[in-house]
Order: structure tokens, then sequence, then C-alpha cells
């Protein structure tokens, strides 16, 4: 059980996070206002998709009105035709480096072409819970109904049904040693593997650049075509998330029933393709090399989150594997990848994310999944010693999972999520503003 001296100090860490990481202004760039919380002032100054909808999670239990404007910005980047992107640049002076520092190509000017897995969706619903504005609420769900409507007319797989991506970064796990094959990057030493990832990522996007909008047809291109079951796990619940709000803001009912079946067809589609009976594991498909990429991740886990996967399916990844000592339930877990694999990174030695570190933010979606399936003495060790990460080192990146250490960016915003699993121990971690955090079993 949490004590309340961690879960006290973590939540003040990550209140000061928060207070520390906000950005506000007005963008000529983009021609609107923006306020939002970005994911580290020294690092990441920009607003990032998945992170602002894991922000405005945490700023439920701080400031509502915050949460709020938070998403109300994020949605202000959705595009005429339902495209959000993985960046929004809104401040005019730091575009400049932006390019060549995150290796993206900038669309319009102030938009990355490219997407991030859409948690919008659950901090929609999260943020609504917390404030019951339905005002709010009609206001800001076309936008997001509109990207996930985009997702499946642009992104769809007519091989297997799941929502692809054509870069890495596209999964926001970055450099995931499952992407080293299709990089090319598989047999490097452990220190070149950052500098060949970054070399590698290079490549691949001036290949893809002349010409390239949100929409173009890189599944053409034959590069880099993958099913990412963490992306695909979260678009199959914010579906199911969006389906209950629909309901909310008065929408037709068949908007409705369509998101929910979406929903089960996308959990349906994962246990089709991406479960291993043999192993007891979700893997992602490399769709150019026509197979799934057996590396035993932080995202095989994740379908558990699904009502979609079956009860013995996610009874067996979470007795097999998240709760194996071996591979993924490590004194400090959940490692990002498992403690099995070779190319396990506890350390960071290699300086690239998603190898081994354990993040607050798979974390929370594991914590989550383990509450919906009934293991409520095991998440509650899992948010006890993630606050006591954030406790003795601050809102860092990531962390190491044999030892308590800080990897990465400082002062990072998603690290806040904390204040969630706080509330959700019973612990007091304050009261928000404009509206109170509220027990978020269903979102």
């Amino acid at each position: 059980m949490l004590t309340g001296t961690i879960g006290s100090l973590a939540a003040d860490t990550a209140r000061d996070t928060l207070r520390a990481n906000r950005r506000s202004g007005y963008s000529k760039g983009a021609q609107r206002r923006y306020d939002f919380t970005c994911p580290s002032p020294e690092t990441y100054p920009f607003q990032w998709a998945w992170d602002s909808s894991y922000h405005a999670i945490a700023l439920t239990h701080t400031d509502t009105r915050r949460a709020r404007e938070e998403l109300r910005s994020l949605v202000g980047a959705v595009t005429p035709s339902g495209f959000l992107p993985h960046m929004v640049l809104w401040q005019d002076e730091l575009r400049a480096s932006a390019t060549a520092e995150f290796r993206i190509d900038v669309w319009e000017g102030w938009r990355s072409v490219t997407i991030a897995p859409p948690v919008v969706a659950r901090s929609l619903e999260r943020v609504y819970a917390a404030t019951g504005d339905l005002l709010w609420l009609r206001r800001v769900l076309p936008p997001v109904l509109a990207f996930f409507g985009w997702l499946k007319e642009h992104r769809t797989s007519p091989a297997t049904g799941l929502i692809e991506i054509y870069q890495p970064d596209e999964s926001g796990l970055d450099c995931s040693p499952k992407y080293d094959a299709a990089l090319g990057i598989q047999d490097l030493p452990q220190s070149a593997v950052h500098g060949g990832w970054h070399a590698a990522m290079r490549t691949l996007i001036d290949s893809y650049s002349t010409g390239r909008t949100p929409e173009s047809p890189l599944r053409t291109r034959d590069r880099f075509v993958w099913n990412d079951v963490l992306l695909n796990t979260v678009y199959a619940d914010g579906l199911a998330c969006l389906s209950r709000l629909a309901r909310i803001a008065g929408l037709p009912e068949r908007t409705a029933g369509r998101l929910a079946e979406d929903a089960g067809a996308i959990g349906a589609a994962l246990v089709r393709h991406c479960w291993d009976e043999a192993t007891g594991a979700f893997y992602d498909i490399d769709l150019v090399a026509g197979r799934r990429v057996e590396i035993l991740t932080a995202g095989s886990l994740f379908p558990i989150l699904l009502d979609s996967v079956p009860r013995a399916t996610a009874e067996r990844v979470i007795e097999q594997h998240l709760l194996n000592e071996r591979e993924f339930w490590r004194p400090y877990p959940i490692p990002s990848v498992a403690a099995t694999e070779p190319s396990y990174d506890p350390t960071f030695a290699t300086g690239a994310i998603f190898r081994g570190s354990s993040w607050v933010n798979l974390n929370w979606y594991l914590y989550w999944g383990l509450r919906g399936r009934g293991y409520h003495a095991e998440a509650r060790t899992l948010a006890d010693r993630t606050c006591e990460l954030v406790a003795s080192c601050g809102t860092r990146e990531c962390y190491g999972p044999e030892e308590p250490t800080g990897h990465g960016a400082r002062s990072f915003g998603w690290s806040s999520l904390v204040l969630d699993l706080v509330a959700a121990e019973g612990l007091d971690a304050g009261s928000a503003t404009d509206g109170g955090p509220t027990d978020p079993d269903r979102g």
C-alpha cells in the first residue's frame, strides 16, 4: 500500500512540474492562441499530442480549467480533413531547429506530418468525467471524432484491418529494439545504437519528404509499414471511449454503435493477427517483411486493456509475462523491454529510449489494465513502485527498472500521471480547482 509520505511527495513533485511546464501565448504562424503543458522545458518545448493527453488527465487533479484548455489547444491543430499531428509547433521563435532536432517533416510551417497514439479520446473522457462540462465536450468532441475517422480512412491496413504507421516514432516508442531490423541497425554495438537510430530515421524521413502530406500514400513506398500493438490498443480503447461520449453528447445512436463496433473489431484483429499462442503474448507486424516481430516489449502486454480480448488471453499475458519477475515484474516495473531480451538496457547505457527503462505512462495504462482484470493488489504494487520513482528521482522522462534512477529529460510532464495513481489508491493528493477528481474505473 502506498504510504502517505511517498504519495504526497510524488504528488507535490508532479504539481510543481505541471506548473513549470505551462506554455501560453499567440502563434503568428498558426494564427491562434495556445495554452498547453510542454513535455519538458529544456528538451521538448512544443506540444505533443499524446503527451498533452496525459497532461490533461493529470491536470484533472489540480486545475480542471487547465485540463480543458490543454485539450482545446491540442484539437485546435486538427485539420479540415481530420488529421491531428504528433507535434504542434506553436512557438514561432522555436521552429527553426525542430526539423533537425526532432527528425520530423514540418507541414504547413507548424504541424508535424506524423501521428501519435490517439490517447486524446481517453483523455477527453477523463476530463469530462472530472468536470461534467457538457458545453466543452460538445465543442471538442467533433475534432476528436474527425481524427479517429481520419485514422480509419487513411491508416487502415488492407491486410489486417489494423492501423498502420510509417515510421517508428508514430508509435511513440521511437527507439524500441523491435524496429531495429526494419531500420537496418540490428547489428550495431550498444554504444552506437542511439546514433544509428538517428541516422536511420533521417534516411527514412528523407525518402518520404518530397511533397509529403498527412494523406500521402506511404504504404506504396514499401519502406516502413507496421502494425503496432500498443498504438492499436490505444486506438481501440479510444473508440470505446468515444462511443460512450457520443451518447453523452446526444449524437445519434448509430454513431455510438458504429464506434463500439469498430473498437471490438480492432480488438478482434489484434487477437487474430498479433496473438502468439505458443508464447502467450502479442507482437507487432512488420508488413514489409510480412511477419510478426517476436520481441517482447511492454506493448506486448497492452491488449489486456480491451474488453474484446478474451479473459483467458488477458490472464495468460498477465500471469506469464507482466507479473513474471524474470521479464517485466522487476523491482521498479514495468520495463519497456522484457529483461530476458538481449536488447534490454536497464541503465540507459545506449542513451536510446524505450529499450528497457520504465515509463510512467506505460505503467499508468497497465495499472488500469490490471485493475480492470481484477488484479487489484498487483495494480496497487505497481502504483506504489511508480510513485517511489517519482518521489525519489523527480519527474524524469523514464526510470531504471532495477533501481530508482532517473533517465532522460527532466521536469517531464507525463510523469505527473502519478497524481492519478495516488488519487486512485485513495490518498489525498490535493484538490482540483473548478471541479474535482473522480474514480475513473471506466475511463
